[in-house]
């Protein structure tokens, strides 16, 4: 049959279907845009600390920053990315078809919408009030009609819930395969998140502070965790092709994790007004989260284990390890910085803020960045630069690695200094020179961020062969 003449037709990988490649890669392509506008916006803030009269515009404004760079990172990057890879495993891992490509991609485009929009408010100073992490106005305010930005995130998640479900329901298999409890869990939760987080009759007196704390570690530990770990458990045993070391660990660790991690937000207010019972009840589930931390992490280093020549060869591979260790890592800082010996020292100062780069980039981010470059190649059919993601790989450790030790080495010698008795003006100048190791750290990883968006777009879907040249063999 003769083909028309300029007719070009997609080239997909292995038998996907095209739409399906195009919707994962536009998931964590939109990622990796978020990516670098809240890395460039943090490393604005990063800098400042040691040139303060940097771009002293009022949108730019630190505090208006500030928000900028951790709702891009957290929502934007993290939760993008993470949701393309949930995208690709659900149905794999169910054997068969994702339920809706179109309700997947309203979904895309509801969560792009409503950090867009939260964004511009920030910018414009409209914000939720002192609440760390859910900064987000329930709507911007343009004009005489508000505009909606929580309610489009709450929608998102919602159909991706649905979606999930629907999926995981005609799967193809009897069992339901650890991932997916992870990943239908995160978006149940998250709609229990913004109700919650935003309805204003739980945030009124020492409700505020305890819906605070409560929201602030359930985001974390109730959606960026479960999808993170939820995702590795399907990515390692794909990548060294072996069963994970134990299924049971798996599920110990989901069911404990939703246990003992929903109580832990208070330990962020040790010593405050908030009743002393509750208090002690964040530190005993604080150290009771060990039991799921260690589950996982001792789950995915024992598949890991005796694979040193795969390590060797993949590319993203590494990247796997490093998240492994940095959850584990990150947890045990985690845990420990609920004790009240060592809230003392540590709280009020950097030192939470190199704790909570360990976790969200150490962790989550080196988890995601494994399952991007292991997976996306799997439907795009196009392979990364290798001596480009061994340049990602390094930039990104190197500079969390300073980072981290320059955060929490200064803010563990402020912490000491401040129960010394040292004025705040004594801290900051204790603080100045690990200031400039934190912007330095931040440059290392703004670089390894612009690496991988090269990378990203480099295994986009959209090779074309243009059919106007007849087969070799005349067929």
């Amino acid at each position: 049959m003769k083909i028309p003449v300029g007719i070009k037709v997609f080239v997909d990988a292995a038998g996907v279907d095209p739409r399906y490649a195009r919707l994962v890669h536009r998931y964590v392509l939109s990622a990796a845009v978020w990516l670098l506008i809240g890395t460039f916006a943090g490393l604005l803030d990063a800098f400042r600390y040691t040139v303060p009269e940097l771009l002293e515009l009022p949108w730019l404004s630190f505090g208006r920053v500030r928000p900028m760079h951790t709702a891009a990172v957290l929502w934007g990057w993290a939760s993008l990315a993470l949701l393309g890879v949930c995208v690709y495993v659900v149905p794999r891992s169910c054997r068969t078809t994702l339920h809706s490509l179109l309700a997947a991609r309203i979904s895309l485009w509801l969560w792009n919408a409503g950090l867009t929009l939260g964004v511009i408010a920030f910018a414009m100073g409209q914000n939720n009030g002192n609440q760390e992490y859910r900064e987000f106005p329930i709507f911007l305010r343009l004009g005489p009609v508000p505009v909606p930005v929580v309610p489009l995130l709450a929608a998102s998640a919602i159909l991706l819930a649905w979606n999930f479900y629907k999926t995981i329901a005609k799967r193809s298999v009897q069992q339901i395969y650890i991932s997916n409890w992870f990943m239908l869990s995160a978006p149940l939760f998250a709609t229990v998140l913004v109700v919650v987080g935003w309805f204003p009759g739980f945030n009124r007196g020492n409700g505020q502070p305890i819906i605070q704390g409560w929201y602030m570690h359930n985001a974390v530990g109730m959606w960026f965790t479960p999808l993170a770990v939820g995702a590795t458990y399907y990515t390692l045993p794909k990548l060294l092709n072996k069963p994970i070391y134990s299924y049971a660990l798996g599920v110990l660790g989901f069911w404990t994790h939703i246990i003992f991690y929903t109580l832990i937000g208070t330990h962020h207010y040790i010593f405050s007004s908030l009743p002393a019972w509750l208090q002690t009840t964040s530190i005993i589930f604080s150290t009771a989260m060990m039991v799921p931390v260690w589950a996982s992490t001792g789950n995915f280093l024992l598949t890991m284990r005796g694979e040193r020549s795969a390590m060797r060869i993949s590319y993203s591979l590494p990247f796997v390890l490093v998240g492994a260790i940095g959850y584990g890592l990150a947890s045990v800082q985690g845990t420990a910085e609920a004790f009240k010996a060592a809230n003392e020292i540590w709280h009020f100062t950097d030192y939470t803020v190199g704790h909570a780069h360990l976790a969200m980039v150490g962790f989550v981010s080196f988890l995601v960045w494994g399952s991007i470059y292991g997976l996306v190649p799997r439907v795009t059919g196009k392979e990364p630069n290798v001596e480009l993601v061994g340049a990602h790989f390094w930039l990104s450790f190197v500079g969390l690695a300073m980072m981290f030790v320059a955060l929490c080495g200064g803010g563990h010698a402020r912490g000491v200094g401040n129960l010394e008795g040292d004025s705040f003006m004594e801290g900051i100048r204790t603080m100045a020179p690990y200031w400039v190791w934190r912007a330095v750290g931040g440059s290392f990883m703004a670089l390894g961020h612009v690496i991988f968006a090269w990378n990203l777009w480099s295994m986009r879907p959209g090779a074309f062969v243009n059919l106007m040249q007849p087969p070799a063999d005349g067929q």
